[in-house]
């Protein structure tokens, strides 16, 4: 009996030996043309896998760099209808995140962090926005920390607006520079201009009328 229980686990034994176990691979090529990503992969033992599909998460996609390592699952234990499941690469991945913190990131160093304290910390060179319509609530305030501010079209405020430094606008061709409704309150300082116009009247060369003629220009007092 004993020796039939024997036999039975050789055969077992040699069964398992059959049946290949996920193991690591480095991927040396990838084709990102497709519906499923494919790969070409140099395993541990120098063995060469082509056309190894490589799986990812719905909504989320990514082309490993080369050199990045990966985890091959065979399906059925055979290698030659392995998947990976997985895959990392030491020598880019984002490093210092905080318990809980999730981040995205690339290879040249742009990434996407989720903080601890509900920050969303992105860093990157330039940041584009392509939508039609972009809405921000920010129930406390918005800062923008730049030397430049720039807006191509209209600028349109509910609110007050505020400011220190000085203010200057050009208008444009052929256009006013500004215009303004309702009652304007000036504190100090004064209006520079060669030509003022109020009331349709020109304040820089406006005379009057005197029994004597006309007057002269306006004299600064």
């Amino acid at each position: 009996m004993a020796d039939f229980i024997q036999m039975i686990e050789r055969r077992i034994a040699k069964a398992l030996r059959g049946i290949r176990l996920a193991f690591r691979a480095e991927i040396t090529r990838i084709n990102t043309t497709g519906g499923v990503q494919t790969t070409q992969l140099a395993g541990l033992e120098a063995e060469n896998l082509e056309e190894v599909e490589m799986f990812q998460h719905y909504g989320l996609t990514s082309v490993p760099p080369e050199g990045a390592m990966a985890i091959v699952l065979p399906l059925g234990g055979d290698t030659t209808h392995g998947i990976i499941i997985t895959t990392e690469h030491s020598a880019y991945r984002l490093q210092g995140l905080a318990s809980g913190e999730v981040a995205l990131y690339s290879d040249e160093g742009t990434s996407v962090v989720l903080r601890r304290g509900k920050i969303l910390e992105a860093n990157c060179e330039t940041f584009n926005m392509n939508c039609k319509n972009f809405n921000v609530n920010a129930t406390e305030k918005a800062t923008f920390t730049t030397p430049n501010l720039y807006a191509t079209g209209q600028l349109t405020s509910d609110g007050q607006i505020t400011g220190n430094g000085g203010m200057a606008i050009k208008g444009g061709e052929g256009g006013k520079a500004a215009s303004i409704e309702g009652n304007v309150e000036h504190t100090g300082g004064t209006f520079s201009s060669p030509d003022i116009e109020v009331g349709g009247v020109k304040q820089g060369t406006h005379k009057h009328n005197t029994p004597s003629g006309l007057s002269d220009g306006p004299v600064n007092g």
